[in-house]
């Protein structure tokens, strides 16, 4: 019997309302606006940024027609549905708090803030004001994860016992760049870990106990973390990130009848692979995604997601919901704190 793979379930982008959007921030704002445009009727329709003179640039570039002079002004915009906030990771507490202050629905760039009192704090202001707040981790809306969700709900590759995921890259350091520098939310754990962690909680739920070891810097950033992390379902994840090593960037999910791998780099539409069986008796099944020109492109499908949300008027994302948004974020509390432990002199 020829092993077969399960059909990704994908919404049709003509499908959702072609919401209108404002932007705050021009870093990766501008591949996410690229996807929007291309790929979708909905359009971002306003920008705003701390240094106006690249909020101009930006607009120019992608064809949007306001430029708000501040944050403020942005959020109060009565032509505005959905406030995407794409700045730096402390800055997300405060612009999302605000957005949702203005009954803006939002949409908010991993990770969603800088610890996971902050999260609970933004999931809950969103619930309170009955509007959608969802963390733009974009892998969660791509076909890959709808069919590793099917393939593993479907007992394929049986009881689901090991997670392995890792996201790490060599960044030359350089106190000035955000990944290095602590008042910007430097560290491999925040820019990168965040992705291995939230993918083994997708499949294996909320942590039980965590057990990490890595390296930090005097000023506090991370610079590599390693982790073994059990789970209540007895399920365990070993995950690593790093700003000092390259590392595979792959993920894969084991179980009693098989296993499963979501090609590299496994955050952005690449593909799956699953195994059935053992030694020299496998069948293997592989599926890639092969839609767009360019990785970013497939940064629609989260946009298209929020769309369909707002649509049902959701306050949260049935495929990331507020509860594993903060549980994700207490988890790289807990990793933090414990290479913070370990990297403090004894009698310190």
């Amino acid at each position: 019997m020829t092993l077969t793979l399960p059909t990704p379930r994908i919404t049709d982008a003509e499908s959702v309302p072609a919401l209108r959007w404002g932007v705050i921030g021009v870093g990766i704002a501008g591949s996410f606006v690229a996807a929007l445009h291309a790929h979708t009727p909905q359009r971002a329709v306003a920008v705003t940024s701390l240094r106006p003179e690249r909020a101009a640039a930006f607009a120019a570039k992608h064809g949007i027609a306001i430029v708000h002079p501040t944050v403020d002004a942005l959020v109060a915009d009565p032509d505005i549905d959905a406030v995407y906030v794409a700045t730096p990771h402390p800055l997300h507490h405060a612009q999302a708090l605000a957005a949702i202050a203005h009954g803006k629905h939002v949409l908010i760039e991993k990770p969603i803030a800088m610890s996971a009192a902050e999260a609970r704090e933004i999931t809950g202001a969103g619930r309170r004001a009955g509007v959608l707040v969802m963390e733009a981790m974009w892998t969660r809306y791509l076909p890959q994860s709808d069919i590793v969700r099917q393939v593993i709900a479907d007992g394929l590759i049986g009881d689901v016992h090991l997670v392995q995921a890792d996201f790490g890259f060599v960044a030359p350091p350089d106190p000035a760049h955000r990944l290095w520098d602590p008042k910007l939310g430097g560290g491999a754990l925040l820019d990168a870990g965040v992705y291995p962690i939230s993918f083994a909680s997708s499949v294996l739920g909320a942590p039980i106990a965590i057990h990490a070891i890595g390296a930090t810097l005097p000023n506090g950033v991370d610079t590599r973390a390693h982790m073994a992390i059990s789970y209540s379902g007895g399920g365990v994840s070993l995950l690593s990130t790093s700003l000092e090593t390259i590392l595979p960037i792959e993920a894969q999910v084991m179980g009693t009848k098989g296993r499963l791998k979501v090609l590299s780099p496994f955050f952005g539409p690449t593909g799956v692979e699953v195994a059935v069986g053992q030694f020299t008796d496998v069948e293997v099944a592989t599926w890639r995604d092969e839609r767009y020109p360019g990785m970013y492109d497939a940064m629609c499908g989260e946009a298209i997601a929020f769309a369909s949300y707002v649509q049902d008027k959701r306050t949260e994302s049935p495929l990331h919901p507020h509860a594993e948004v903060v549980a994700v974020m207490a988890t790289i509390d807990e990793v933090r704190a414990q290479l913070a432990a370990a990297s403090t002199p004894r009698g310190a």
